[in-house]
């Protein structure tokens, strides 16, 4: 598997590296244990991961709970990533989605947002890349039906690629 995902996963650290230098944020996103994978990922950009270094700008779109639940409340859950897309995003950043389906419908309508506004995109996803898989600029597809492994797997993905981004972006 590892062979089979190396030449994407180094594609999305050079997508990520790029956007941070050039002044762009990074904003995560996804469903339940998903959700929690781009909270995590969020802070290791902004806080540190392997080194001490500047902050890098990221942030994750699952932790604004009034900003959920309003909207949730008054536009649907369908629509809670793509409201803060709208709002917070740049030509210059990058989305990027967790899922194991690739079908939820909230974070293809955050994708096609990103895509009508100009954001590059990205999503790690399994069990066949679902509708997500064409609606990204980039996709990783782990081979696994279990959320559960590529939960693990997708996790891993952002390690690596936070790695590289450290790497690249560390004096």
């Amino acid at each position: 598997m590892g062979q089979e995902l190396a030449g994407s996963i180094s594609k999305l650290g050079e997508v990520v590296v790029d956007t941070l230098r050039g002044g762009g944020k990074v904003m995560f996103c996804g469903n339940g244990g998903s959700a929690a994978d781009a909270q995590h990922l969020a802070a290791e950009y902004v806080i540190r991961f392997g080194r001490e270094r500047a902050p890098l700008a990221a942030l994750a779109l699952t932790t604004d709970t009034s900003v959920l639940t309003a909207g949730g409340n008054d536009l649907g859950f369908e629509r809670v990533f793509e409201r803060q897309v709208r709002a917070l995003a740049r030509p210059g950043d990058l989305l990027v989605l967790h899922s194991t389906s690739g079908e939820s419908r909230n974070l293809v309508l955050a994708a096609d947002a990103a895509r009508e506004m100009g954001v590059r995109s990205a999503a790690l996803l399994a069990n066949g890349g679902g509708t997500l898989r064409d609606r990204v600029d980039l996709a990783i597809v782990v081979p696994t039906a279990s959320p559960a492994r590529a939960q693990e797997v997708h996790l891993t993905i952002g390690h690596i690629v936070c790695e590289l981004a450290d790497r690249a972006l560390s004096p």
